[in-house]
């Protein structure tokens, strides 16, 4: 689905961007993008946060991250490891990450995540997990035909040569150790093996 700057196109991932921008607290100096792809949603979030950084470590991603946020003041792009990129600790009131911690080792991304975040900051983390129980199965199928339609109807379409994992994690292993690394988190599952983490820091 073609659009301006900011909705070139129309996927799942996209589709959690409503979401995470509502999150955004009031105020937001300093926000990260983890897994920034190629910086769709650092554009959005920058006209609600003074400075946003996206970090990712695919450097076809960045470059053209970089490329279509040429002349967007208030936005930078990191190519790195998030796990090992030299980031500011406690230095973001605002963290979020939009399919991309199943790359990674998931406790030690939330944790990281959890560390860069400011006193009264949040962490939005949109995932995937598997499914692992008959009821996670029976709901993966009666999503199936709204998903098939709207993704024609919309277009499904998304920036070429991003990369692409299956997830290892189940729902109820996500849930469970989200709620272990980050009391109070607030766990919401979606269709298309999406789910939502929210999570807001303990002031100072």
């Amino acid at each position: 689905m073609q659009g301006s700057d900011l909705t070139p196109y129309w996927n799942t991932n996209v589709a959690r961007h409503p979401g995470i921008l509502r999150a955004v607290p009031d105020g937001c100096r300093d926000a990260l993008d983890v897994g920034c792809g190629d910086g769709l949603l650092v554009r959005k979030l920058a006209a609600r946060a003074r400075h946003v950084t996206g970090v990712d470590s695919s450097p076809r991603m960045v470059a053209r991250a970089r490329e279509l946020s040429a002349g967007r003041p208030g936005t930078d792009f990191v190519e790195a490891d998030f796990l090992a990129a030299d980031l500011p600790a406690a230095g973001y009131d605002f963290v979020c990450s939009v399919s991309a911690v199943h790359h990674m080792d998931f406790t030690a991304a939330l944790v990281r995540m959890r560390d860069l975040l400011r006193p009264g900051g949040v962490l939005v983390v949109a995932g995937l997990a598997r499914e692992a129980t008959a009821a996670d199965w029976a709901a993966t199928a009666a999503a199936a035909p709204v998903v098939r339609v709207t993704k024609v109807l919309r277009r499904a379409g998304g920036p070429p040569g991003m990369p692409a994992a299956d997830p290892r994690m189940s729902y109820g292993e996500v849930r469970a150790e989200a709620r272990r690394l980050l009391p109070g988190v607030r766990y919401r599952r979606h269709v298309l093996r999406r789910y939502t983490l929210t999570w807001r820091a303990p002031p100072a």
